[in-house]
C-alpha cells in the first residue's frame, strides 16, 4: 500500500506541477514505488523466507517492469489510442486500471518466483 502511495504522489507530482509526458513521469514514479515494494516485502511479508544474492533483487526488478509495463500500456492506450488527455483520465487510467491488472501480476510473480518457499504445501494463497 505505501509503494502505491508514493508511485501515485509521485506520478501525480511529476505530471501536474512538473509538467512531464504521462510515460516519462509513470517510469520515474514506478522506480520509486518498486524500491519501496521490494524494501516492504523483504523486511515484512516475506521476511520468513530469506532470499540471498542479487537474483530475488533481479528477479522481482523483472516483475516489477511486467507490472509497469501493463500500466504504460494501459496509459498509452488511453491517452494516446482514445485521446484521453488531461491529468484525471492519465492517473485513472495509468494508476487506477493499470495498477489494478499489475497488482495481481506482481502478487503472483513476486510470491511465486521471488520470496518462494521451498516446498510449499497447500493453495496457493497459503
Amino acid at each position: 500500500m505505501l509503494a502505491y502511495a508514493v508511485d501515485l504522489a509521485l506520478f501525480t507530482c511529476l505530471r501536474g506541477p512538473a509538467a512531464l509526458d504521462p510515460l516519462t513521469a509513470k517510469a520515474l514514479s514506478f522506480v520509486a514505488g518498486c524500491a519501496v515494494a521490494y524494501a516492504g516485502n523483504a523486511l515484512g511479508t516475506y521476511r520468513h523466507t530469506h532470499p540471498r544474492g542479487l537474483r530475488p533483487c533481479a528477479v522481482f526488478l523483472a516483475v516489477n517492469v511486467a507490472g509497469a509495463a501493463v500500466q504504460l500500456l494501459c496509459l498509452t492506450v488511453s491517452h494516446y489510442g482514445l485521446g484521453l488527455t488531461s491529468q484525471r483520465a492519465d492517473t485513472v487510467s495509468g494508476a487506477g486500471i493499470g495498477m489494478a491488472l499489475a497488482t495481481v501480476l506482481r502478487f503472483w510473480g513476486t510470491r511465486t518466483l521471488v520470496f518462494r518457499t521451498e516446498g510449499r504445501v497447500g493453495s496457493w494463497t497459503g
